[in-house]
């Protein structure tokens, strides 16, 4: 889309009015051939901010993102095809646990994660942490390994929704990132891109996640569903809070241990029942608990290359114990602090290219609700001399104890 068919939908963006699903798709299109500029495209992104889509709008920008490059597809394997996203948090583990769990209920589990950014950990980023474990494989490798172990998880290659990673970047240059409309189709132009069938969303709300309120992540979760239902795709939500961290462990190597452990029927209470609600199988909780799909992840980690046995990157690391400062209940355990703590040991980065340390993180021992007496252990900081003075005032910062 170029000359005046362009500026033509802007105006009428910019004035309010709903754009066709025809200017939409030509508007994608342009974005990637690169015959609409970067000027114009921060512009419809502004525009889109102030004014927001319809429904309409929106579904077709989810499908014209998806269109913009490959789809993946699935021939010889057997389906159900399915596959989860969640919108971001601190010790979010649940993909790791999840995949695997639900190809061992006989579904197929074909899952395009990212990594991290800031105080969120990346799903990517945790399985690297394993020693020879490949995050990016040729299409064909992802069919053979989906035949072989039932689920993948991989990154995004290039060709998978080339418009979501131009437009996801503009977004970011020009503050639009929270416009809703703009992250449903982010996030569905790539799941819509899988071939699946069903899409389960975790939409986390709290001081640890995208959306603050709970009525923010409610919004998100209905805009959501009603895209994925409207592409064609079987979408559903579950709503979970991120006030605190999500299980116990927070960092890269620490989040796969304590994945393992919960594929043993060891997790604990809260990932485990946040997994088994995002599959909404009523087997889930018994064959989670029974142990039966840690072979099915050891299968899927070395299809990957990986070595499931083998230690996990980032060892040798030192520990700090933090100490309650006081006896009484715990009544508070912010997630953002704990994430920002976690940054600053290096588990996470600040751009795209940043390097992270995969051994670093924390343990997470005490959480709302427990009891605690002076001197004892809250957290551990696990840390490689990197930024332990300021994740200790934040971990700090992050417990409230009462009585």
């Amino acid at each position: 889309m170029a000359g005046l068919g362009v500026l033509d939908s802007l105006g009428r963006k910019l004035r309010g009015g709903a754009l066709s699903e025809a200017q939409i798709h030509a508007f994608v299109s342009g974005v990637v051939s690169g015959d609409v500029s970067r000027a114009q495209a921060a512009t419809m992104l502004t525009s889109i901010f102030i004014q927001g889509m319809t429904d309409e709008e929106t579904v077709a920008l989810t499908l014209a993102m998806r269109d913009s490059g490959d789809l993946l597809r699935w021939p010889g394997v057997e389906g159900p095809f399915v596959d989860k996203h969640s919108t971001g948090g601190v010790g979010d583990k649940v993909s790791l646990i999840l995949a695997p769990l639900w190809a061992e209920l006989g579904v197929k589990v074909p899952m395009i994660s990212g990594r991290g950014l800031g105080h969120t950990g990346g799903t990517l980023d945790k399985l690297e942490a394993i020693p020879g474990m490949s995050v990016t494989l040729p299409t064909e490798r992802l069919r053979a390994v989906l035949q072989e172990a039932g689920c993948f998880i991989c990154g995004q290659t290039t060709a998978l929704a080339p418009a979501d990673r131009i437009l996801y970047a503009l977004r970011n240059e020009t503050g639009t990132i929270s416009s809703i409309p703009l992250i449903t189709a982010s996030i569905l132009s790539k799941k819509l891109a899988e071939g699946i069938s069903e899409l389960v969303l975790d939409v986390k709300w709290g001081s640890g996640a995208f959306n603050p309120t709970h009525a923010d992540g409610v919004a998100l979760a209905e805009m959501l569903t009603k895209v994925g239902n409207g592409a064609g795709v079987k979408t559903r939500a579950v709503l979970s809070e991120m006030n605190q961290p999500l299980g116990e462990a927070v960092g890269n190597a620490l989040e796969v241990a304590e994945a393992v452990r919960c594929l043993r029927g060891e997790g604990p209470e809260d990932l485990s029942t946040l997994v088994c609600d995002l599959i909404g199988d009523p087997r889930a909780p018994d064959l989670l608990a029974s142990g039966a799909a840690l072979s099915r992840w050891e299968q899927m980690v070395r299809a990957q290359g990986g070595d499931p046995h083998a230690p996990l990157h980032g060892a040798g690391c030192q520990e700090h114990v933090l100490q309650a400062p006081r006896s009484g209940t715990v009544t508070a355990c912010d997630a953002l602090s704990i994430g920002r703590a976690a940054f600053r040991l290096g588990a996470g980065r600040a751009k795209a290219s940043d390097p992270i340390h995969p051994g670093v993180g924390l343990r997470v021992l005490r959480k709302v609700g427990d009891t605690v007496s002076a001197g004892e252990p809250l957290a551990v900081l696990v840390h490689d001399d990197k930024g332990l003075a300021e994740a200790i005032e934040m971990t700090t910062s992050a417990y409230t104890i009462a009585g």
